[in-house]
């Protein structure tokens, strides 16, 4: 039986320092046949140099990763596609994992895909640990690998979301068919973590975060106050103390980190908050 084309989506916006190992890692997978489709959001360094090594699906496209990844949909023609971003590495037998779930049931419409993280330095190595906890955790992890047809059924990424758009394409994906786990790794390239630009980019995300606790497809799960998902992580950390403490300076440095992003993320979150309460009056 001939194995069906996956369309494999990468985003990217200055990308240059990752973007070689992904797409490398992509050429490595053990399924055939593969396409690479590549959207880019106007990048300023070598990022379309050398994703044009690996790929002639080019196309620029922004202002958000939204809109680049449904113009990747639109313009794949695999019978599934699989998003990743520009510091993915997949590990060999990703895609073939996937598409063997589809082949076993037939009521699977969407895959998650878990995550390990790696990098340089003390904070690369308390977010490995953070990513630890949540592989196999149903209201954390989100699909990225899809039948075609049904991303584009379900209208693909929600636009308007800037944070919290993989769990709301995934919930509108979940009902219409089951969600599948595979094993295979994706191992995302932390590189040299900084602390303050993490912060810095929890404070953005989470004043993007008010527009999707206001759609109406948010799961339960998730809860649609901050607060409730800031207490779900703690709690999910303390349950597996000996995880948490088999080094504790990791796992007070990631308790330390933790606690900083979700207290820039509240001040994100208040920010946006009074920034529309003032646009509005």
């Amino acid at each position: 039986m001939k194995n069906p084309l996956v369309s494999v989506i990468v985003t990217t916006r200055n990308s240059e320092a990752t973007l070689e190992a992904c797409l490398h890692s992509v050429q490595q997978q053990t399924y055939t046949p593969l396409e690479i489709v590549f959207v880019d959001n106007f990048s300023t360094d070598r990022t379309v140099e050398i994703a044009r090594q690996f790929t002639d699906n080019v196309t620029i496209k922004g202002p958000e990763r939204s809109v680049q990844r449904n113009e990747a949909a639109r313009l794949a023609k695999g019978e599934y596609i699989v998003v990743i971003d520009s510091d993915m590495e997949l590990t060999p037998t990703v895609i073939e994992s996937c598409v063997a779930q589809y082949r076993h049931d037939d009521t699977v419409e969407g895959v998650v895909i878990p995550e390990e993280s790696f990098g340089e330095g003390f904070w690369a190595q308390c977010k490995k640990l953070e990513r630890s906890f949540y592989i196999g955790v149903d209201w954390i992890e989100a699909a990225r690998f899809f039948k075609r047809q049904t991303f584009l059924e379900v209208g693909g990424y929600d636009e308007q979301l800037v944070s919290g758009e993989d769990w709301d394409l995934a919930q509108r994906v979940a009902a219409k068919g089951r969600i599948a786990h595979v094993d295979a790794l994706i191992m995302h390239n932390e590189g040299r973590l900084q602390l303050l630009s993490t912060l810095k980019k929890k404070f953005y995300y989470a004043g993007q975060f008010r527009q999707y606790t206001a759609t109406t497809s948010v799961p339960a799960a998730h809860g649609k106050q901050p607060t409730n998902i800031v207490l779900r992580r703690f709690g999910l950390y303390f349950s597996q103390p000996k995880q948490l403490f088999k080094k504790p300076h990791y796992g007070l440095g990631m308790l330390f980190m933790k606690v900083s992003e979700f207290g820039f993320g509240a001040l994100g979150y208040l920010a946006a908050k009074n920034k529309k309460q003032v646009s509005s009056s």
